[in-house]
């Protein structure tokens, strides 16, 4: 007799195979057989439920948050099984005690992780990246593997010299730091040299001071160990890649003899010439027996911006000073008209480049209110307030609104929607070998965005709203694309002997809910959530961590260890 049994689903088993209606048996958290079932300890009815395997998500920034929240909330309402952390060169360890302060800083401020909740929520203990990782062992609700990243190595072997070039026993040094980590379990090695990235004191983050020949050895690092990767955003991930990045790309896979995952790659059938340029660097690599895979939106991403944050509005011209004073000292700021004047006169200055659409403040939407006074205004634009009042500056009328909110008005910038035809580019895109479909950045910019839902958004609105995708192929590039590009062992499919990571969802209603703020973390800070809708069951290893929509409190994931439980993707595709 089988541990569970579920009975009647349609089985969907990641491999794009055609679904079919089958019963899926589960021993010691594995699948003992796919078909016709006797019986089970436990019997679930899936009638009229899809059953696929669990979703694997392999750019997430759950480094922090796992550790005060073992179920990696909310990604597995929306069906995630498996994440990764350690994305963009941006981890926890090896840096020890010492560069706690620094490290906190930096991804408060390029990842988005309130200071509050990282200085509340983490011991800080640690002297290294075993000590770090071993922490979460047998702690944790999904399976979670993590890549080692290069700011925090060069943090630990250069301390406040990190922004400085490497000598070459400084390189050496960090290169036995990334082999030492990969050897403990670490599942590869991430960096970064995107513009956008800058550590809390407004520095660029260590691993831009990289020279090639730095990342190239960081990157041969990986090699000598089973079941690792590469992954990294470079300037040209975000303004077109150069000649010189295409090749540093595919020196990287070669050195490291590892694919090489970059993001992201945006999609839009107003310059469709866009992605195909970019993708060119797979083919660069192919031509060369590398490997380069881009990381790819399933969805739109709609951030949302706020003052309490200050993120993006710190990039006007003069409203850095103000947006990085305290809350209640930027409050009175905001309160003062002469402020008010310099602050709307730098947003639309023709200094503001790119930013400067924000200064048509009336477009703004206010997502989400907080004040009595401004509930009737949430999901309307700043043009409707100042016409439901009467008239007034909508600049001003928008500081009023956000001033009796206490800064914590959600705004969203607006935007053109997604068309028919950008969705069926995407889909197109979705499918090309050269991608890989993914890129919630979960646990990261929690004040902007909830991307946790970027598996329900794929299925609600590429397969059953556009129609642009089939179910099946819409669960593989969920599933087995992700897992077979970091060499998951024996998970991303339904297949006997592989690990009972399961969803259960109904295909008629599955998909996202608004985000809404929740001051849930440590230290009272707060981020944006986002639950499900139609997913029903969520199981890691054969136990159920999901129940329809809630979190049972079972802890059954895996801290994914490379070797053990991955092996070495191959440089052919």
């Amino acid at each position: 007799m089988a541990d569970l049994l579920i009975r009647g689903g349609l089985v969907v088993d990641g491999t794009g195979a055609p679904p079919r209606v089958a019963d899926v048996a589960v021993t010691d958290g594995r699948i003992a057989g796919i078909g016709n079932g006797d019986a089970g300890s436990e019997v679930v009815d899936a009638s009229g439920l899809v059953v696929s395997p669990g979703f694997v998500d392999i750019h997430t920034h759950y480094d922090a948050q796992l550790f005060w929240d073992p179920t990696a909330s909310p990604s597995p309402l929306h069906g995630v099984t498996t994440v990764f952390g350690g994305n963009c060169g941006f981890t926890l360890a090896p840096a020890g005690p010492d560069h706690a302060g620094y490290l906190m800083r930096m991804m408060a401020r390029v990842e988005g992780m309130p200071l509050a909740a990282l200085e509340s929520g983490l011991a800080w203990d640690w002297d290294g990246y075993a000590s770090w990782r071993t922490r979460l062992d047998e702690r944790i609700a999904v399976n979670a593997g993590f890549l080692i990243g290069h700011s925090a190595v060069r943090r630990a072997v250069m301390g406040e010299a990190c922004h400085d070039a490497a000598t070459d026993d400084q390189v050496a040094a960090m290169a036995a730091l990334v082999r030492e980590a990969c050897a403990g379990g670490a599942l590869g090695f991430s960096t970064s040299h995107a513009p956008t990235h800058n550590d809390g004191d407004g520095e660029p983050v260590p691993s831009r001071a990289a020279s090639p020949d730095e990342l190239l050895a960081l990157a041969a690092a990986v090699r000598d160990v089973e079941g690792t990767t590469l992954e990294l955003i470079l300037a040209g991930c975000l303004n077109g890649f150069t000649e010189d990045e295409v090749d540093l790309m595919a020196r990287m896979s070669l050195s490291g003899r590892r694919p090489v995952n970059w993001n992201v790659l945006g999609v839009s059938a107003m310059n469709p010439g866009a992605h195909e340029s970019q993708l060119r660097a797979s083919d660069v690599a192919a031509e060369r027996g590398a490997r380069v895979v881009a990381l790819t939106l399933p969805h739109t991403t709609k951030i949302r911006l706020s003052f309490l944050s200050g993120f993006v509005f710190d990039g006007l011209p003069g409203w850095r000073p103000v947006m990085a004073l305290p809350p209640e000292e930027r409050m009175r700021a905001l309160a003062d008209r002469e402020t008010r004047r310099r602050l709307a006169e730098g947003a639309s200055s023709e200094e503001a480049g790119v930013l400067r659409g924000l200064a048509n403040w009336g477009r703004l939407q206010l997502v989400e209110t907080f004040a009595p006074e401004n509930g009737a205004f949430e999901g309307q634009r700043v043009s409707d307030v100042v016409q439901a009042k009467g008239g007034g500056d909508p600049f001003d009328v928008l500081l009023d609104v956000v001033l009796a909110d206490e800064l914590r008005t959600g705004l969203s910038p607006g935007g053109m929607e997604a068309t028919a035809e950008d969705w069926k580019l995407r889909a197109d895109v979705w499918r090309d070998p050269r991608t890989v479909v993914g890129g919630s950045d979960a646990g990261a910019h929690v004040d902007m965005m909830c991307g946790a839902i970027y598996s329900t958004a794929l299925l609600a609105h590429g397969v059953r709203e556009h129609e642009v995708i089939t179910l099946e192929d819409a669960v593989h590039q969920l599933t087995d694309v992700p897992a077979r590009l970091y060499g998951l062992r024996d998970r991303g499919r339904i297949a006997e002997g592989w690990a009972a990571d399961l969803v259960l969802f109904d295909p008629a209603r599955v998909g996202y809910r608004p985000e809404r703020t929740r001051a849930d973390l440590p230290g009272g800070a707060a981020r944006l959530y986002a639950e499900a809708d139609g997913v029903e069951g969520v199981f890691v290893n054969g136990t159920r961590i999901v129940d329809g929509g809630d979190f049972t409190g079972a802890t059954p994931g895996t801290l994914l260890s490379s070797g053990r439980d991955t092996e070495t993707a191959p440089l052919g595709g």
